[in-house]
C-alpha cells in the first residue's frame, strides 16, 4: 500500500494499535517495553486511567473557543505551573518548539526595549530546539539545518558545558541579551554539564543583565528527578519553556517568564489559535495531579540509579563502553563507534530504545516504569550491546 505521508521519518517496521502502562502493543498483539516515552512524553505512561479520563470528560464539555476568551482550566493550569517553578506567568502554545519561539522573540523584545538594534542571543553546539526556522537556528546540529539556508540570524553559538567560552563571547559580543540553553542536552547525546554550570550561567546573566532561559522541553515534567530540572541547583531562570511530558501525549506548550522577562508580552505581541485550549490544559493539569499523588518524581531518581547501576554491573569490562550516565530517567550509553543498528535489534527483542548523536543509546523510560520492567530492560540491553560490541571487534579485526 503507497503512503501518502511525507517521508520525513524513517519509521520502523511497526505499527502499534494500544498501550498499556509502561507497554506498547502492536497490530498482531506483541508487546514491547517501552523505554524512550514517545521520546519523553508518556512520562505516565500510555492509557493512564487519570488522563484518560480528564480528556473524556473534557471532551464531553468543551474542546476550543479561543484565547479571545478567558479559559478557565488555562487558568487554573498557569496558576500550577507557576506554583511549583517559581515563575510569574505562562504563554500557552502547541510544541516545545513553538515554547522556544515565544522565548526568542521574548529575548529580541528585551534587546529592543535595551535599545540594542541587532539583539543576539548565545546557544550551545549540539543543542536542539526545534525544527521551525527560528528554532533550526538556535540549535547546535549541522545535519538538521542542511537545505534550510538562509538561517535566521541572532544566535551566537559556543561550546556546551564551558563557562570560560561564555565568558569570552560576552566580550566580543554586546549585541548578546540572553542564553539559551538545555539542563541536560537531549538530542546532543544526553549530554550532563558540570554540578555548577547552571549556576554559573544564572550569575553571568545577573552580572551582564541578560535573560537566562531554559530549555526544558525533554528534561522537564519530573523526568530529572525534580519537577524542573534547573530546580536540582537551586537557581530560578527568567525564562523557561516546557512541552513533550506536560500533555502526556496531547500537544501542549508552554514558555514560562519571570521577573523583568514576564511583562514583555502584551496584547497583539503573540499569540496562538489553539495553544491553552481546555482538552490539552485538562489533560496538562491531569499529568501534574497524578505526579504528586503517586510520588513519582522522587521515584524517577531511584529508578534511574537502579537502571544504571544495572547497567554498570552487566557491562563491567566492556572495553568499547566510553560511558553510562543519568539524570534521573534521562539515561546515556554511550559507545566508542556509532550504534544506530541497536535500535532495530532491540525492536526485534520487543524493546523500544534511541540512539542519539550516533553513539549514544537514549533511554527515556516512564516514570512509571517498575522493579520487573527495569530488570527486562537492562538484561536485553546489556545482552544487546554486549553481543553488538563484540561483533564489532571482530568485524575491525577481520
Amino acid at each position: 500500500m503507497t503512503s501518502h505521508i511525507m517521508p520525513t521519518y524513517s519509521r520502523l517496521p511497526v505499527t502499534f494499535a494500544r498501550g498499556e502502562g509502561a507497554w506498547l502493543i502492536d497490530e498482531n498483539n506483541n508487546r514491547y517495553l517501552d523505554a524512550l516515552s514517545g521520546i519523553a512524553v508518556c512520562n505516565l505512561g500510555h492509557a493512564h486511567p487519570a488522563i484518560h479520563q480528564a480528556i473524556c470528560a473534557q471532551s464531553k464539555k468543551l474542546l476550543h473557543t479561543s484565547n479571545i476568551y478567558k479559559i478557565a482550566a488555562q487558568e487554573h493550569l498557569a496558576d500550577k505551573l507557576t506554583e511549583k517553578s517559581g515563575m510569574d506567568n505562562v504563554f500557552f502554545c502547541n510544541s516545545g518548539a513553538e515554547a522556544n519561539e515565544a522565548a526568542i522573540k521574548l529575548a529580541r523584545k528585551y534587546g529592543h526595549e535595551r535599545g540594542i538594534e541587532n539583539p543576539a542571543i548565545m546557544v550551545m553546539e549540539k543543542s536542539f530546539h526545534g525544527r521551525t526556522l527560528a528554532t533550526l537556528s538556535a540549535t547546535g546540529n549541522s545535519k538538521v539545518q542542511q537545505g534550510f539556508a538562509p538561517l535566521v540570524a541572532g544566535f551566537a553559538r559556543v561550546p556546551y558545558n564551558d563557562v570560560n567560552a561564555i565568558k569570552q563571547a560576552l566580550e566580543q559580543n554586546k549585541n548578546i541579551v540572553a542564553v539559551l540553553v538545555e539542563p541536560v542536552q537531549g538530542e546532543g547525546g544526553v549530554n550532563i554539564p558540570a554540578a555548577d554550570y547552571l549556576n554559573r550561567i544564572r550569575s553571568l546573566c545577573d552580572q551582564h543583565e541578560l535573560l537566562m532561559m531554559l530549555d526544558e522541553i525533554q528534561t522537564g515534567i519530573g523526568r530529572t528527578g525534580k519537577f524542573l530540572a534547573f530546580q536540582h541547583n537551586n537557581i530560578i531562570p527568567d525564562v523557561c519553556t516546557l512541552a513533550k511530558a506536560l500533555g502526556n501525549g496531547v500537544p501542549i506548550g508552554a514558555c514560562l517568564a519571570r521577573g523583568k522577562a514576564a511583562q514583555l508580552l502584551t496584547a497583539g505581541n503573540h499569540g496562538s489559535t489553539f495553544g491553552g485550549n481546555p482538552l490539552a490544559c485538562s489533560a496538562a493539569l491531569a499529568v501534574l495531579e497524578v505526579l504528586d499523588e503517586e510520588n513519582l518524581i522522587e521515584q524517577a531518581l531511584q529508578k534511574g540509579q537502579a537502571i544504571c547501576a544495572g547497567f554498570i554491573e552487566r557491562l563491567h569490562g566492556n572495553k568499547h563502553i566510553v560511558d553510562i550516565r543519568h539524570k534521573g530517567l534521562m539515561i546515556g550509553i554511550e559507545l566508542d563507534s556509532p550504534c544506530a543498528e541497536l535500535v532495530n535489534s532491540a525492536l526485534q527483542q520487543r524493546l523500544l530504545i534511541n540512539v542519539t548523536n550516533e553513539t549514544t543509546i537514549r533511554l527515556l523510560p516512564p516514570l512509571i516504569i517498575d522493579g520487573h520492567q527495569i530488570k527486562q530492560l537492562v538484561d536485553t540491553l546489556s545482552t544487546l550491546i554486549t553481543e553488538y560490541t563484540e561483533q564489532t571487534a571482530q568485524k575491525t579485526l577481520s
